[in-house]
């Protein structure tokens, strides 16, 4: 359970930035966690995430499943979902910095889409992908409404596919990772749709390249759900080993790095986290 000196009846909470999947802070994605958060009033907790400003602001509360070890709910600037990748071993490294857990176990994190498994990894976090909701070719009208916002021919396109856990990620197999880099969306045209886009690489310490454009008109620096989705997608049908890495955040000066692998059932996406800035929020303030 979350420590009890997390927060206080004044209002006053403890808060950690945290940068996920990098080992070096300012590469990855960051995240702000505001922890012992059962007195945040939910009215603020929307308010709070838009003035911060990130692709996700999670709060940390006590779970309501005894299963659980502490449950989150995860805002965007805009609205509240039920997973998100990033969010989940960002939110978890926080957990952990605030408790004395010493035994060697999953950690279990309730969320809006259930109960999500984490293990640690020596340095590195690592989720258990929740199941896909959706899954499928991609639907045609829809297909050719990226083609135009992303400027892609059919020739461009390996495949397209459903790779929804939460969010409602699809995602777009291209050829090589040259093509993935090149891409400049016009978010006006795609705007409502979250596309992944993913390629493999021909030689270097990764395996796959990928980008994340958001329904909300931005590109996304390293993105856990969708490739988790992405992972189920491509590892189940053969195109990719069952053990890869995937690099994100490229093109946004990112150096994001996703470690996937397939262990029975599961596939576990994994990655570093480093903890930027430590404070507090005044709720009273607000």
């Amino acid at each position: 359970m979350l420590n009890k000196n997390l927060s206080d009846s004044s209002g006053t909470f403890s808060f950690r930035q945290v940068d996920v999947f990098s080992s070096r802070p300012l590469r990855g994605n960051p995240l702000a966690v505001v922890l012992g958060a059962d007195c945040f009033p939910e009215q603020k907790m929307l308010a709070f995430a838009n003035w911060m400003n990130l692709s996700e602001t999670t709060f940390l509360l006590r779970p309501v499943n005894p299963q659980a070890d502490y449950r989150v709910r995860i805002f965007t600037p805009f609205s509240e979902l039920p997973f998100a990748g990033h969010p989940t071993l960002g939110s978890c490294h926080a957990w952990l910095a605030s408790t004395d857990l010493s035994e060697e176990r999953d950690i279990i994190q309730e969320c809006g889409a259930g109960l999500v498994r984490i293990r640690r990894d020596g340095d590195r976090l690592a989720f258990a992908g929740p199941p896909l909701i959706r899954t499928g070719i991609v639907e045609g009208d829809v297909l050719a409404r990226i083609k135009r916002g992303l400027g892609l021919s059919d020739a461009d396109i390996v495949a397209a596919h459903w790779v929804d856990n939460g969010p409602g990620w699809l995602a777009i197999l291209l050829k090589d990772r040259e093509a993935a880099l090149a891409l400049k969306p016009d978010f006006a045209v795609i705007a409502g749709i979250r596309v992944g886009i993913v390629a493999p690489v021909e030689s270097g310490e990764t395996d796959f390249e990928v980008r994340a454009f958001s329904a909300a008109g931005f590109e996304d620096p390293v993105t856990g759900s969708l490739n988790a989705g992405i992972a189920q997608w491509l590892i189940t049908t053969g195109i990719a080993p069952p053990s890869y890495t995937a690099r994100q955040g490229t093109v946004l000066g990112r150096e994001g790095t996703v470690y996937v692998t397939r262990d029975g059932h599961d596939i576990w996406i994994g990655g570093n986290v480093v903890t930027c800035i430590e404070g507090q929020v005044f709720l009273e303030r607000l």
